[in-house]
């Protein structure tokens, strides 16, 4: 089946982003659709999302990929990195080569980490309404070259979709506070990792792989990703996605 234009596809993933009101939402399957939408519709190589604790500590959530993924999870140790810079300012970090001086000196533990990953530069987006700001996308590129504004302009109506779609989400259903619901996203965080790991070691394959496992089967069934996370981890999901031992 030959690929959807790319008009088709941007329209179809702002319809899913700002569809939140479904049954079962899960803020995290929510914004690892976000990035995987980013890496498709944008020229970049990978995505990143960070989102603020009720602290207002911004925490990565979710990756399009496991190099992505370890590069956020360093920059929240380091406290530093283009995703906090936009979600302190609440503005854009426009597109910062990333092997020049000037980046070294900005970010010196995130800037040369992010080079021996293979990329070349980076924006961060806010996900901001008014002046509500509840995180930041990270858009990376492996190639030459900057992103353009156009496709910056794109990248910020992603996140800017995904940000009313959240908030809108838990403004209608009134079930717990944003704050809440973002600490829910925190908390799930750590329990999808765990899974991840626990499902890469028992089928022998990498991070990335396992993960892409855990989250087909969990759209096939029709289930939240913590649910299928938990019961990976208590060896209570079916022989599909994790075989039996021997």
């Amino acid at each position: 089946m030959p690929e959807l234009p790319r008009e088709e596809r941007l329209a179809a993933a702002l319809v899913e982003l700002a569809d939140t009101l479904v049954r079962d939402y899960d803020v995290i399957s929510f914004l690892h659709m976000l990035v995987d939408h980013c890496v498709d519709l944008l020229e970049v190589a990978a995505a990143g999302v960070l989102i603020a604790t009720p602290k207002g500590q911004a925490v990565d959530i979710a990756a399009s990929d496991e190099r992505t993924r370890k590069l956020e999870r360093l920059s929240s140790e380091w406290d530093e990195g283009p995703c906090r810079d936009c979600f302190r300012s609440g503005t854009q970090v426009p597109d910062v080569p990333l092997d020049t001086e000037a980046a070294a000196a900005r970010w010196p533990q995130f800037a040369p980490r992010a080079v021996d990953a293979g990329f070349t530069s980076v924006v961060a987006a806010p996900l901001r309404l008014h002046d509500q700001a509840i995180g930041a996308l990270n858009l990376f590129r492996d190639r030459p070259g900057a992103l353009s504004a156009s496709e910056l302009r794109l990248g910020q109506a992603l996140a800017d979709t995904a940000t009313i779609g959240i908030l809108y989400q838990r403004a209608v259903s009134d079930q717990m506070s944003v704050t809440a619901q973002l600490q829910h996203a925190l908390d799930s965080r750590v329990l999808i990792e765990q899974a991840k790991g626990y499902l890469a070691h028992h089928r022998g394959q990498g991070v990335d792989e396992a993960f892409t496992a855990l989250r087909a089967y969990a759209r096939t069934h029709q289930m939240k990703l913590t649910k299928l996370a938990s019961q990976v981890l208590a060896d209570t999901i079916g022989p599909t996605l994790l075989p039996p031992d021997g």
